[in-house]
């Protein structure tokens, strides 16, 4: 990876508000109907793709701590750093020019969700006791149901629900690269045409 900047461009220091708003506000959406997803990783993914692993990085890292002050979802800051990884390899992934290609995005989703769910598993164990007040804990009390400790329930519930998680991400960035105008994208260094 390049070192990063001193400072982080106009367009990208306007862009990681805005995407810590998708962030928090389809995060919050998937809390609120319970689905065995998360969805708060779209905007990290865009910041990531176009902008470059440490913009990405800390945009997730942000909208996680943000969540965390709001109130609306005080666990995201165990999670902080794993947002943070989120948006590092959506940045790396986007120089390589997956978030171009349609089945490439879909497997850096894939790729990424696995990573998400090796880091949070334990946070998840461990600090909250595998419980997250959110749609994933029904698949972890299936989970817990047929035998597994709370550490191989928590894995097995992030092993099911972050590739398909960062999947959507992904594909979702996906198209809003496709529907973006092509000057709008050349003025992030970080994304590779396809």
């Amino acid at each position: 990876m390049e070192q990063p900047k001193r400072g982080f461009d106009t367009i990208t220091l306007v862009l990681i508000p805005v995407a810590i708003a998708i962030n928090v506000a389809v995060g919050q959406l998937a809390l609120a109907v319970k689905v065995p997803l998360y969805l708060d990783s779209i905007g990290t993914v865009l910041v990531g793709v176009l902008a470059g692993p440490w913009a990405g990085a800390v945009t997730g890292f942000l909208a996680n701590l943000l969540w965390t002050i709001t109130g609306w979802y005080t666990p995201a800051i165990a999670f902080a750093g794993v947002a943070a990884v989120i948006g590092a390899l959506a940045g790396v992934f986007g120089r390589a020019g997956w978030a171009s290609i349609w089945w490439k995005a879909l497997l850096a989703g894939l790729l990424t969700g696995l990573t998400a769910a090796i880091l949070s598993a334990p946070i998840a164990t461990y600090v909250f006791g595998g419980v997250m007040g959110s749609g994933t804990d029904a698949i972890v009390a299936l989970a817990r149901s047929v035998g597994l400790d709370s550490l191989g329930a928590n894995i097995a519930q992030g092993t099911f629900s972050d590739p398909i998680d960062k999947a959507i991400a992904y594909l979702v960035v996906w198209a809003i690269l496709r529907a973006l105008p092509a000057r709008f994208l050349g003025r992030f260094s970080n994304l590779k045409p396809s």
